[in-house]
């Protein structure tokens, strides 16, 4: 005989769940575009242009619209940044401040236009950030998280500029403090084809 596992609201994966499907129940905004908010959370960038590498999950190529994030992440209060938890923080503009980094990095970009990109962003309580974040990565593989690392880094600072440029300031190159890193092993032409293979078989989707 079968047994019906009782659902727990409070189960780990329906928490983070519920905070995933708050987030995708949101209204798209151009990246570039979005006014100064307060607030910490998390959020999901989509692409609508034509790099052809991305065609696959670009918007553009389908009717109705597709809704595969090409990156998903979070801001954190201040507080864990620096080691904490960052509980009950004043979270400042967090979450507006690490789009509007985001878009400043498209822009710099010399393939890849800002006006190509939307995003969904929600304003989340600091403890279940992570847990939302780690959802969407799970459900969508997006291929910024998972095989172009690199687009949410920084400018590492002096004396730091001998770490390998990252995945994606070789295949979108453009941000200054990048070139000062030592260049990767792989060509674009060669993370490319890495690419394709991995849309091949990446689990977009999947978690109901």
């Amino acid at each position: 005989m079968n047994r019906e596992m009782p659902y727990n609201p409070l189960a780990k994966h329906n928490l983070g769940k519920s905070v995933a499907d708050a987030l995708l129940a949101r209204q798209k905004a151009t990246l570039g575009e979005i006014e100064a908010f307060s607030g910490a959370g998390i959020y999901a960038i989509y692409y609508s242009g034509e790099f052809k590498p991305y065609a696959v999950i670009s918007s553009r190529s389908d009717a109705p619209p597709r809704e595969i994030p090409i990156y998903v992440g979070k801001a954190v209060p201040p507080g864990a940044r620096k080691g904490n938890f960052g509980l009950d923080a004043d979270p400042g503009q967090a979450l507006f401040g690490r789009l509007k980094e985001h878009a400043e990095s498209i822009s710099f970009s010399h393939n890849l236009e800002t006006r190509d990109f939307h995003c969904r962003y929600l304003v989340v309580d600091d403890i279940w950030i992570p847990l939302g974040e780690a959802l969407l990565i799970a459900k969508f593989s997006p291929i910024w998280n998972k095989i172009i690392d690199g687009f949410g880094n920084h400018d590492p600072g002096s004396g730091r500029y001998n770490q390998l440029r990252s995945r994606w300031d070789t295949l979108h190159p453009g941000r200054a403090w990048a070139f000062m890193c030592r260049e990767r092993p792989e060509t674009q032409a060669q993370i490319i084809e890495e690419l394709r293979a991995y849309l091949l078989t990446a689990p977009t989707a999947t978690i109901s």
